[in-house]
């Protein structure tokens, strides 16, 4: 019996290269080990947290002059994300939010987040070595879910109820990436890092992407465009 399975409304993820100079990552490397001696919550290694700029004071690297050119290959990036849902790029302005860098070592990990505050994230790997932790992106939703708790059950992974395991039936999956790789995402995606993983110092960076209509005239669901703003006088 012939049969066809219809995959819908599924999470598009941009991956590609940035393609940065080793001299140039390294730049941003010692750069970023400096922020670390400068922490805001020094204790952040309690429970095997990884050390992660936006909640230690370091939340506007796009700030930054010597982030200047990394912030530049990443917009070009973050407009080819736009267009793969065929939105024209040019009847929106975009904005870097807050960025920051993020540095594993040994067992760190980062916990499953969403980022509610923003449109788009992305997370760009500086220094990464093949043995460390991928990034998780966990299905909210379990749209394919027809027995409760069945995809993310550890009793039912071991009893091997499934022969696989794949994107199919699962409700957490590991997106493999590399040092010099880049992901783009809607920022309300569940997302973290692997746990119980061996890392060797690695350190990505992220930011949160904020977009508003260039002309909001009669567009509902869009943010207006920043001029159109007015603050609350103190």
């Amino acid at each position: 019996m012939e049969y066809q399975i219809l995959n819908l409304f599924p999470l598009s993820v941009y991956k590609s290269n940035l393609g940065l100079t080793q001299k140039y990552k390294e730049e941003l490397i010692k750069e970023i080990l400096n922020m670390t001696k400068n922490s805001y919550q020094p204790d952040y290694k309690k429970n095997n947290n990884s050390w992660t700029g936006d909640t230690q004071g370091h939340d506007e690297l796009h700030k930054n002059k010597k982030f200047d050119l990394f912030f530049i290959e990443i917009s070009k990036h973050v407009k080819k994300y736009i267009d793969y849902f065929d939105i024209d790029p040019t009847k929106l302005d975009f904005y870097f939010q807050r960025s920051w860098a993020t540095l594993s070592d040994g067992q760190e990990n980062i916990k499953h987040h969403r980022h509610m505050q923003s449109h788009l994230s992305f997370a760009y790997y500086l220094k990464k070595s093949s043995t460390d932790s991928n990034i998780q992106f966990v299905n909210m939703d379990h749209p394919n879910e027809f027995i409760p708790s069945l995809f993310l059950s550890k009793t039912v992974s071991l009893s091997k109820i499934f022969k696989n395991r794949n994107v199919k039936n699962s409700s957490l999956i590991d997106l493999n990436c590399s040092e010099d790789d880049i992901i783009i995402f809607p920022s309300k995606s569940r997302h973290g890092t692997q746990p119980f993983v061996e890392n060797n110092n690695r350190i990505s960076i992220s930011a949160d992407i904020l977009l508003t209509a260039k002309d909001s005239k009669n567009i509902e669901h869009m943010m207006p465009p920043l001029n159109q703003w007015k603050k609350f006088s103190n």
